[in-house]
């Protein structure tokens, strides 16, 4: 007896036509507005977080990192309510998706560091118990609409596919050592941080995981919109840094490995970016000698 076609378990034909389903449209714009507000409180007032954020944050240059990574998923999340093509925003889900089950963990882990009585730790408490669920849950419906690259795409040349997914490896690293591992890098981190900060910063870095989307598809569309965040979000975070150089400490190796670490990472995506900047454009149509007369 013949099988049944692909995405029919159930007796009924998924169509795998790439479609970006209303629920991810939705989800999209949900959280948008959460992202922003954390900006602007983390980003551009890092000083007072014990009077507007969830829990006292210290030194500035940390509120600022997650400020960064926050804007920079407000701008991934309206490209995601605008995307027609599930390719084009599939692997900001899993990255997403990780960095908040991470945050959601080190809630949990950490309670009592949390201002409870402020409304804000309520608003965090609620996002970083629901959004995982939501976000893997809408990756999940999304994925049996996934497609598979044709000829007619343009794939990334093999280096720049192998930058992509080192520097992912690089990132992901670095979070499995902060998550895992706080007490260590509370030691050898640039900054001051705590074993809370040191997970909030592991799962920051564990948004490299959508770097590693080039493993499984190297299409320039699947690529483009990810590294468009993390120009975004390394500009930000070195500017950041700039603006807290108090905070880290000269003498540590680990101050400049990681700040040109950041600055070799955003030179290559932005490198990446604009030498594909016309990729996966149609060609203008030819146009005859009595075309021009």
């Amino acid at each position: 007896m013949a099988g049944k076609p692909d995405g029919a378990a159930d007796g009924r034909l998924t169509e795998r036509d790439d479609a970006v389903l209303p629920v991810t449209h939705a989800l999209s714009a949900f959280i948008v507005p959460f992202l922003v507000v954390a900006w602007v409180v983390l980003y551009l007032f890092p000083k007072d977080t014990d009077r507007w954020f969830a829990w006292t944050i210290k030194p500035q240059m940390t509120p600022m990192a997650l400020g960064a990574v926050y804007i920079g998923g407000a701008y991934f999340f309206v490209q995601a309510f605008r995307a027609k093509e599930w390719h084009t925003i599939k692997a900001g889900f899993v990255a997403v998706g990780s960095f908040a089950s991470l945050m959601g963990i080190s809630t949990i882990i950490h309670w009592e560091k949390f201002n409870h009585s402020h409304v804000a730790f309520w608003l965090w408490a609620g996002l970083y118990f629901t959004t995982p669920f939501l976000v893997w849950g809408t990756w999940l419906a999304n994925r049996r609409r996934a497609t598979v690259a044709g000829p007619d795409d343009v794939m990334l040349p093999p280096v720049a596919r192998t930058v992509m997914a080192a520097t992912g490896a690089l990132a992901v690293g670095a979070g499995l050592f902060l998550f895992l591992l706080p007490d260590q890098a509370i030691d050898n981190w640039p900054w001051m941080i705590t074993q809370l900060t040191s997970r909030v910063l592991g799962a920051i870095f564990m948004l490299g995981i959508a770097g590693l989307g080039v493993l499984s598809d190297a299409r320039w569309t699947a690529a483009r919109l990810m590294l468009q965040v993390q120009i975004f979000m390394l500009t930000l975070i070195l500017m950041a840094a700039a603006r807290a150089h108090a905070d880290f400490d000269g003498s540590n190796v680990m101050t400049w490995l990681l700040l040109g670490g950041f600055l070799a990472a955003l030179v290559s995506a932005a490198v990446l970016t604009a030498s594909m900047s016309g990729a996966g454009r149609p060609p203008l149509p030819s146009r005859s000698l009595g075309d021009a007369a």
